[in-house]
């Protein structure tokens, strides 16, 4: 080829001379996000037909809106206070059966209906996150979420707060939209650090609710609690209209129950989605049976804790969400396979310290809040961007489908948690928490990090860990396919890629799409 490549201009009528220096920076480029949007025809200057759009965060294609540090803060904020609506009834239930004059299993129906209203919203509502904007449906659930509070913090009747407290679960899907939207339009060298702001968040969110509720109620009454969260998701509903941009839908001419077939599909068609499923179903089950049974742990001999001290043990769980920037920063570097490996075997290192905490030291105790909080948050955040990476326009549908994992592994490890430790004590319980991340440890190890997408068991491809290396050996790829010798006859996969190659594509061209597709092949198989 010589010293000089020629390359179609942007008429792709004359050649233009381009030196090596340039094919090599051109290879060397970073990869751009790989979302698809669907441009409108013009730009939408209101929401739901009436409420005007800043004119800084209309849409405009030529100028997409920059996803910083201030949008993503955002969204974390948002998740934070919308999921609470979740939590807060969990430390009231004593307050509601006084104030409705009922028993406590009547009250105890309470957070059972508002998490079954979390689930249905989760299937029904935030999988529209891949059908419409994302804008004004977000908007338009944070104020009906606030709204239906309201009558929490008013009625007088159990009938009318259940169902409320259902309806309040099944708006309350936000932060599931968000997850996402973030994954969408973060960078994708920063997509990890994005997610694990957002998800770091939703578990500061679940942690703070109770922590709230049980102040607000101590030294006011209950339905103080449910003014104060009134406030904070109108709060949330101003934020999210003065910063969060507007983007296009993704599947323009999608149908609604077209997108639930096609999340159906997904479930039983993707080998990376299932196998996440499979391992994120039993951490969550580790992680409901510790916090479960911890309670039990600290108020019985030696510990003799009081309530109020065994709450403060949430903190120790906001310290381990604060760590959230730094992993999503370490599994921005890494393949997320091995991140998800890495958190693997160090929640089996703290299960097992877990074991050996009964009555040694309150500090063994500690140190295991502070590292399943982490490592679990790392292992969530590392499967969550496989899974993203399978379909940029399927996330919101990806996304259901793996929460369901969630629910499953909680209410497994709420009722087998509770019953082994009842009938055996701490120490059996903790083992069935070994047990169960020995079986995410196999379940990960059975699919390798680079196989093809559609491959169910195996290794392909190496097991080159850092992106950057993986990123580079595609790279010193490229270069050596545009400084190839001319004469060298193709061999027959050769022949089968130039078969392949877009037409009017000149030979750096080629080698470059060919090498990104590889790379886009190995981060898909994630």
């Amino acid at each position: 080829m010589g010293d000089n490549t020629l390359l179609a201009n942007g008429n792709g009528n004359t050649p233009l001379p381009r030196t090596s220096t340039e094919t090599l920076q051109a290879a060397t480029a970073p990869e751009t996000s790989t979302i698809s949007l669907t441009t409108p025809d013009t730009t939408i200057a209101r929401d739901l037909g009436f409420l005007p759009i800043p004119r800084r965060l209309r849409y405009d294609p030529e100028h997409p809106a920059h996803f910083g540090l201030v949008i993503n803060a955002t969204f974390g904020f948002a998740s934070t206070f919308v999921v609470a609506n979740l939590y807060y009834c969990q430390p009231l239930l004593i307050e509601f059966s006084k104030s409705f004059g009922v028993t406590y299993d009547e009250v105890s129906r309470i957070p059972t209906l508002i998490q079954a209203g979390y689930a249905v919203g989760i299937l029904l509502i935030s999988t529209l996150g891949d059908l419409v904007r994302r804008r004004p449906l977000i908007l338009l659930l944070v104020f009906i979420s606030g709204a239906l509070t309201i009558g929490l913090a008013i009625t007088k009747s159990l009938v009318v707060f259940e169902a409320l407290s259902f309806l309040v679960g099944m708006t309350s899907v936000v932060p599931q939209i968000l997850m996402p939207l973030a994954a969408d339009l973060a960078p994708p060298e920063r997509r990890a650090s994005a997610l694990s702001i957002v998800l770091a968040g939703l578990l500061f969110g679940v942690l703070i609710a109770r922590v709230l509720a049980g102040i607000i109620a101590e030294f006011v009454t209950w339905r103080a609690v449910y003014y104060f969260a009134i406030g904070v998701q109108y709060l949330v509903l101003l934020m999210m209209y003065l910063v969060l941009p507007d983007y296009p839908a993704k599947n323009k001419g999608a149908t609604y129950f077209g997108i639930l077939f096609s999340m159906a599909k997904f479930a039983v068609t993707e080998p990376v989605l299932i196998q996440a499923y499979l391992i994120n179903l039993p951490s969550s089950a580790c992680f409901t049976n510790f916090w479960v049974t911890l309670t039990f742990l600290l108020g019985d001999a030696p510990y003799h804790y009081s309530t109020l001290v065994i709450g403060l043990f949430g903190l120790v769980g906001i310290f381990g969400v604060a760590m959230a920037p730094f992993v999503g920063r370490l599994i921005d570097g890494l393949i997320p396979w091995f991140a998800t490996v890495t958190a693997i075997m160090a929640l089996l290192v703290f299960q097992a310290i877990a074991v050996g905490a009964d009555g040694v030291n309150i500090a063994a105790v500690v140190i295991v809040c502070f590292g399943l909080d982490v490592f679990r948050q790392m292992a969530q955040v590392s499967l969550t961007t496989r899974v993203f990476s399978l379909d940029p326009n399927a996330r919101a549908r990806l996304n259901a489908v793996l929460l369901l994992s969630l629910f499953m592994g909680q209410v497994m490890g709420t009722s087998v948690g509770s019953q082994v430790f009842t009938k055996y004590g701490w120490r059996p319980a903790a083992a069935l928490s070994v047990a169960w991340t020995g079986f995410m440890l196999f379940m990960i190890l059975l699919r390798g990090p680079h196989v093809p997408r559609y491959t169910w068991l195996g290794y392909k491809g190496g097991i080159e860990v850092r992106k950057s290396r993986l990123a580079r050996s595609g790279v010193d790829s490229a270069v050596a396919a545009v400084t190839a010798e001319p004469d060298a006859a193709p061999t027959s996969d050769e022949k089968k890629r130039e078969a392949s190659d877009p037409p009017n594509c000149g030979d750096v061209e080629k080698a470059q799409i060919r090498e990104k597709d590889k790379i886009e092949v190995a981060e898909n198989s994630e």
